[in-house]
């Protein structure tokens, strides 16, 4: 293996590794709602509010930072948001006013967005657009597996007796050592590599105003950003949720039914890892084709999974990974089709818009799942929901794929 080939893996294994523990500041909430709510007196609907407002944060860092990523250094936005947002989670873990809550996981959303666009940026940097697919299914992996590692710190943590607010303070600590040994040894370019250099330095010329007009002039990029808007809602319907679906009255009495939930971010590994793979071997390239394929079977796989009891641990698990498998490997598709529909140049401001629809149409879906949850009395509507976000993202990617077809070809 060449110096380079080397320096690219290296880079990729430290950006991955870092954000292989992003989620413990994000995620964790699903676990600590339902003590929250208990302790603050406060409904599920207003639960959707607190996440609402995480994933508004979220959305409009990512229309900022993923224009910031392509003008200053990708290594120190990553690491600022990753102490910014472990300060920010220690905060919550003091407060008892659900309201100031409410303002400081909005805050969090922010600072964690400033993670994914730049890293992005960072591996479009080392990574030849031949391979691409493959290093964003890597990234997008540990994107999956970041919700692993949250789920079962969670879940020990609560088995072993330990309080909502413990779920603030413990987590992170990952991030914090993840984040300090990514911004001591990464780099955001190979700066041996002089073209490269010469290329980046002349991204630099555009002014941030061109950069949104560019990106946003780009009609069936718009498109793809709305499917994945979709596929965004059906993904934290799933994320948010389903700790609570299985964290019913009495899940103390069947402990192990909550182990059913690890399934549901493993399938979102698995889904990422191989999505990416298959994109650029199987598909040749073909991303469009990927994404239909898995929000398709995804719709079927939630239907099917608002009508089986929680208690069927069996039937659950295997569910469980399917729906993350499926619901979560097209974006591992989604996040090259940036380069590739609008150049190198300006990736980090293409994967910030496409990230933006994401968490804006993700922000949307939880107060509703949440209302519905306190109407119902039941969680099982959570998944048709989910069902019904995954047929739109097809339609409306099935429409991007038909979008002035004669002029632009996705690889």
């Amino acid at each position: 293996m060449s110096v380079t080939n080397k320096n690219k893996w290296s880079m990729l294994a430290l950006t991955m590794g870092c954000y292989l523990f992003f989620y413990t500041g994000r995620h964790n909430f699903g676990w600590a709602a339902a003590g929250l709510s208990a302790e603050l007196k406060v409904s599920y609907g207003f639960i959707g509010w607190i996440s609402f407002a995480m994933l508004i944060g979220y959305a409009l860092g990512q229309l900022i930072n993923g224009n910031m990523a392509d003008r200053f250094s990708p290594k120190v936005m990553v690491a600022l948001g990753a102490y910014l947002s472990i300060a920010t989670n220690i905060a919550i873990s003091f407060s008892n006013d659900a309201y100031i809550i409410l303002g400081l996981w909005g805050l969090n959303g922010y600072f964690q967005s400033l993670a994914w666009a730049p890293g992005g940026k960072i591996i479009n940097n080392w990574w030849q657009k031949e391979e691409r697919g493959k290093a964003f299914g890597f990234y997008t992996m540990s994107a999956g597996l970041s919700s692993v590692i949250t789920y079962v710190l969670s879940i020990i943590l609560l088995q072993q007796g330990y309080q909502w607010r413990m779920l603030f303070r413990l987590p992170v600590l990952c991030l914090l050592v993840g984040a300090t040994i990514f911004f001591l040894f990464v780099k955001d370019k190979p700066q041996q590599d002089k073209a490269a250099d010469n290329v980046l330095t002349a991204e630099k010329e555009d002014s941030w105003t061109d950069r949104y007009r560019q990106v946003l002039g780009n009609k069936r990029f718009l498109f793809i950003c709305m499917a994945f808007g979709f596929e965004s809602m059906a993904r934290y319907g799933l994320i948010f949720w389903v700790p609570i679906h299985y964290l019913g009255a009495n899940w103390k009495q069947q402990p192990q039914s909550v182990w059913v939930t690890f399934f549901l971010p493993f399938g979102m590994a698995l889904g990422a890892l191989t999505f990416g793979w298959l994109s650029d071997s199987l598909f040749k390239g073909d991303r469009i084709r990927a994404i239909k394929i898995g929000m398709l079977t995804s719709a079927f796989i939630a239907m099917a999974m608002y009508f089986v009891n929680k208690e069927d641990f069996l039937l659950s698990a295997v569910l469980m990974l399917g729906a993350g498998f499926f619901v979560y490997g097209p974006q591992a598709c989604f996040w090259p089709l940036s380069p590739d529909l609008l150049g190198s140049r300006l990736t980090g401001t293409g994967i910030g818009i496409m990230n933006m629809f994401g968490y804006l149409f993700a922000a949307l879906g939880e107060p509703l799942i949440g209302k519905i949850i306190d109407i119902s009395g039941s969680t099982h509507p959570i998944f048709i929901i989910v069902g019904a976000a995954c047929i739109v993202s097809t339609l409306v990617i099935f429409l991007a794929s038909k979008h002035n077809t004669s002029t632009t070809h996705i690889h």
